[in-house]
């Protein structure tokens, strides 16, 4: 079982940077995929970044070059490094864990933190 606890999200103003953090409690090993996801107020979920066990990452057209996903194993947590941030990117942000290899796959998911970007 692996529990993700989230921080570090608030107001900023466009053009500000926030950092996300989500620290593991539990044990993750062998295949899976770290991710972020956000879901903005009437809209659905949707990943922002994704890294996955052998080191590869992914990103939302819309984060791209301005958002940095990255992990410290030796602390057992993610990060999202946000930059340049826009009003647009608006929403609460969830960490998420899939775990793939050994079986069976399972999810977890943070509680959610929220960020604003406001002047």
């Amino acid at each position: 079982q692996v529990e993700l606890v989230e921080s570090g999200g608030g107001l900023v103003q466009p053009g500000g940077s926030l950092t996300l953090s989500c620290a593991a409690y539990g044990n993750i090993f062998g295949v899976y995929v770290l991710a972020w996801h956000r879901q903005a107020i009437g809209k659905q979920r949707e990943l922002v970044a994704d890294l996955n066990s052998g080191g590869g990452t992914n990103y939302a057209d819309s984060v791209k070059g301005r958002f940095t996903i990255s992990r410290d194993n030796a602390q057992n947590t993610m990060y999202l490094q946000m930059n340049a941030l826009k009003p647009e990117d608006t929403a609460v942000y969830y960490c998420h864990v899939r775990t793939i290899f050994p079986g069976p796959e399972n999810n977890y998911w943070g509680q959610g933190t929220q960020v604003t970007v406001t002047s």
